[in-house]
Formats: C-alpha cells, structure tokens, sequence
C-alpha cells in the first residue's frame, strides 16, 4: 500500500543487472564480533571497519562511527548512507571486500542530511551509475551541499559536494529495485529530511526478519536554537518518535551504531533482540523532554 513508485525512475533501473556474486565471508557472527571487537563505544566517524553481514542480503559497511548498510539483489543494489568523504572511501573498499561492485548500486539513498552520514554522495556516485534518491524535504540540501535554514543545527554544519538529485522521496514511498524492496518513512525531527527505512529479509529463504534503519532523532542543535520556540517542527518530531516506536521491529539499527547499542550487540554475534524501537524511541523521548526542560528552566 506505500508503493508510489515513479515510473521514470522505474525505467531508470530497468536493466540494471548486477553480475557480481559474493566470494565467501566469515559467518556473520564472527564477522560481527570482529567488528564489535576493533571499534569502540561512540568511535570515530572514519575509523574503518570491517564489514559483515546483518541478515539475509543486508551487509554493514560502514566505518566504526556511522553506519552504511548495502541491501543486495541480483539486480542491482540499494546504499543506504556513505558516512563522510573520507569515509565513503572506505565504504567502497568493504563493498569490495565483499565481493560486491560498486557498478552495481542502482539506488544512493540516506538516513538524514548531514555531512557525517552522507558528506561522502559525490564521491560515491561519480564511481558507478546509481541514482540518488532523497527526501523531498532534504533535497535542497543535496543539491547546493547546504544545510536547510530549518534544520536545528544550521548555521554549525560544513558544506557537502553538492549531488545530483533523482527522485525526490515521501514518506511511504517504496524504493525497489527487482526483489530488493525498501519503505521509507518521513521522520523529522533531527534534520528536517530524516528518513527512517524497513524492510523484510530472509535468511536462507526461511527464517523472515523485519529490519528497521531508524533515524538518529537526537535532539542536537546550535547553541542558539529552541525547539519550544518551533511548534510546528516540534509536533513533527513527537509524531516520528511516535511512529518509530509503533514499527514492528525484530532488528534495529541506526545511522550511529553506538545509538542502538550495535557495537555490543554485535558482541553477541547477533543483532536480533536487544534494543526494540519502542526502547529506541523512549529514550529518544525522555532526551527530548530533558532539552525542552532545560529550555524552559533558561527562559
């Protein structure tokens, strides 16, 4: 029922065929323990890391300090996320490592529009054929590599290369590419072009698994903004925690891993359990609440 597919890009993505085939990776639970055990709690953005297997055909491969997930098909692949220029380097080094091409990402698409998670577009598009696909709200951004006067922490935000916008996403939207299918969903609230992903992935063809890539939805801000002062972007914001936390939601992951307690849950070897949405969004909530107080106690 969130299909809203555009025919253009539809076409755009006919005939993209990836011919690469995985060569052979540690099982994912090694895998995720080698991660968990090379990065740290809040690690540094372009720390490199090794990249593994979450589930099904979604692979981690970003640094130790943000996250990019690639969602594979055998006709063409889905990004979500490049971390920053210096990062996105390392990003396409795991999807190589991996077994996987480049050439073969159809869809470039994001978390939310900061240099940390998607500073590294430009870099990775000129390196095979993708289409960009961003958030209506955020594509702007995208396109001049500025940040939204909307946005909570504008005016304290570097410049991104500018990119080449495809489709312009809204929420329910469903990016899909052959058997790979993706629904986003609008959550402003950190930035105002947040999006938050789900999707289903089969283990072996067997065991089903719904996956969320939820937003960051930190209530983070230059020193001069107040959310109180913001109804309207405030509302937004309760209403994304809101819906994040009503998501069925076996395997969580955020755009910083240390958010959603990826780096022990990687630990154990799997990241199913552990943190819920529900969990994701409370916390999320009661941070919200202590920086409206806080606001309030400085008027």
């Amino acid at each position: 029922m969130f299909a809203k597919l555009l025919p253009a890009f539809a076409l755009l993505l006919a005939g993209c065929a990836a011919t690469a085939s995985p060569v052979p990776a540690p099982a994912a639970s090694e895998a995720m323990k080698n991660f968990a055990t090379s990065c740290e709690d809040w690690d540094e953005w372009d720390k490199p890391a090794q990249p593994f297997k979450v589930y099904g055909n979604t692979y981690y491969v970003g640094t130790c300090g943000i996250t990019a997930l690639l969602i594979t098909g055998p006709e063409g692949h889905v990004l979500i996320d490049t971390g920053t220029e210096p990062g996105a380097r390392d990003v396409v080094e795991n999807i190589a490592e991996l077994g996987f091409k480049i050439e073969d990402i159809a869809v470039l698409t994001h978390s939310h529009e900061h240099f940390d998670h998607v500073g590294g577009f430009a870099y990775a598009k000129q390196l095979g054929t993708m289409k960009v696909a961003v958030a209506r709200a955020a594509a702007e951004a995208f396109r001049t590599g500025n940040s939204d006067p909307a946005d909570p922490q504008h005016g304290t935000l570097p410049p991104m290369a500018p990119v080449e916008v495809s489709r312009e996403i809204d929420d329910g939207d469903v990016i899909r590419v052959g058997s790979v299918g993706l629904t986003a969903l609008a959550m402003p609230g950190h930035t105002p072009g947040a999006l938050s992903w789900t999707w289903q992935e089969c283990d072996d063809g067997k065991v089903c698994r719904t996956i969320v890539y939820a937003d960051s939805l930190s209530p983070v801000s230059a020193d001069d903004y107040h959310f109180s002062d913001h109804p309207t972007y405030l509302a937004d914001y309760r209403a994304s925690l809101a819906k994040l936390a009503k998501l069925d939601c076996d395997i969580l992951l955020t755009p910083h891993p240390s958010a959603s307690d990826m780096i022990s849950r990687a630990a154990n070897g799997s990241f199913e359990g552990g943190m819920s949405c529900k969990d994701y969004a409370a916390a999320v909530t009661k941070r919200l609440d202590d920086r409206l107080a806080k606001e309030a106690t400085a008027k």
